[in-house]
């Protein structure tokens, strides 16, 4: 009835992994003792490929959460034992992230051991902490919600 294609964000995702890798190959490859450095448009299209790589990420997650075709109606949940292990393990994980991250933090300010801890191990600790947040929510939304689609007519009352 309604189908949800994954046709765009495959093609998103290649497009933009191309982009940018070209991008940043095309900055790296300067022969000469000048100094490699980007350049506003490098930095453009780095960014744009950035987005574009989102938008890709965020159309597979859309198809693997609410299904490839849009069915109108009440959607029960599948019941399994194996999103539940899933959820405990990366909870666990989580748990032991936040520690470490807690544990740099304190480190990092300790003067001393000479501020040893560098911010990028923070910010790697903190990214990994979210993007484990992100994926106990999506395994929640995909294998505990029950959902409702909705469809409305195709004679609106929005032009489009």
């Amino acid at each position: 009835m309604y189908r949800n294609d994954t046709v765009v964000p495959y093609f998103a995702l290649v497009f933009s992994v191309a982009l940018f890798l070209m991008t940043y190959l095309n900055t790296q490859i300067l022969v000469g003792p000048e100094e490699k450095k980007l350049t506003v448009g490098s930095i453009g299209l780095m960014a744009f490929a950035m987005v574009l790589f989102m938008y890709g990420f965020i159309g597979l997650l859309s198809n693997w959460l609410e299904g490839s075709e849009l069915r109108p109606g009440i959607h029960q949940p599948e019941p399994s034992s194996l999103p539940m292990v899933a959820g405990v393990v990366l909870a666990i994980l989580l748990v032991v992230l936040s520690g470490f991250f807690v544990r740099a933090l304190i480190f990092a300010n300790n003067p001393e051991t000479g501020f040893y801890n560098d911010t990028t191990l923070q910010a790697g600790v903190f990214a990994s902490m979210m993007l484990l947040l992100a994926l106990m929510i999506a395994i929640y939304k995909k294998f505990f919600m029950m959902e409702e689609v909705l469809a409305e007519d195709e004679k609106g009352d929005f032009p489009w």
